[in-house]
């Protein structure tokens, strides 16, 4: 009876080993993540992180500046518009992120003050600025060109990005954005993570 204890004791044990190692492996990031991207960023509250601390949610991704008076406003209020139609029950694991193109304006007190104007500043919403190799290097993840085309104002693409919670691109949208067609590819990845 004691060698049966000892053998089922240490075969629990075994399996429990495997299943540790199962659950780290699944927890690995592709190599096509955006988390792998190392560079700091700060958020709207001044808290310093990284691109792999979002890891865990659906991400809907925009690229914007705050003082932009053309094509930004219009991002923003299909931002505001795919958060609303995104069905509640699924929302706390989405997040809405607005990164800055423009870090010398975009500074994370300047983020929050528009957060708060643009009643943006429930949870799901996460406003991002870092220095310029940084936000260059996501613009260029996310085939996102921009250019200064004076000292306030940007020429930039208009594209509006899913990924995964393991941060594998699931979609874009660019041009005129399909709102409903963000939404869909939305529910569709948190249902499928």
């Amino acid at each position: 009876m004691k060698y049966i204890s000892t053998l089922l004791l240490a075969a629990l044990m075994l399996l429990s080993c495997q299943e540790n190692k199962k659950s780290t492996t699944s927890k690995e990031i592709p190599s096509s993540s955006i988390f792998n991207l190392t560079t700091q960023w700060h958020n709207q509250n001044g808290d310093s992180l990284h691109l792999k601390d979002l890891q865990g949610k659906t991400l809907v991704v925009v690229m914007i500046y705050t003082s932009c008076k053309t094509a930004c406003p219009i991002l923003v209020a299909k931002m505001k518009t795919i958060e609303s139609k995104i069905s509640r029950d699924i929302i706390d694991k989405t997040s809405l992120v607005l990164v800055s193109i423009d870090p010398e304006t975009d500074t994370p007190e300047r983020l929050k003050e528009f957060a708060i104007t643009n009643k943006m500043d429930a949870p799901q919403w996460i406003f991002l600025t870092s220095n310029e190799a940084a936000t260059q290097e996501f613009a260029n993840v996310l085939s996102m060109k921009y250019k200064k085309i004076s000292p306030i104002d940007f020429s930039h693409s208009n594209i509006i990005s899913v990924f995964s919670p393991n941060g594998q691109l699931v979609s874009q949208e660019e041009g005129d954005i399909d709102v409903d067609k963000v939404v869909a590819n939305v529910e569709k990845t948190v249902k499928a993570n």
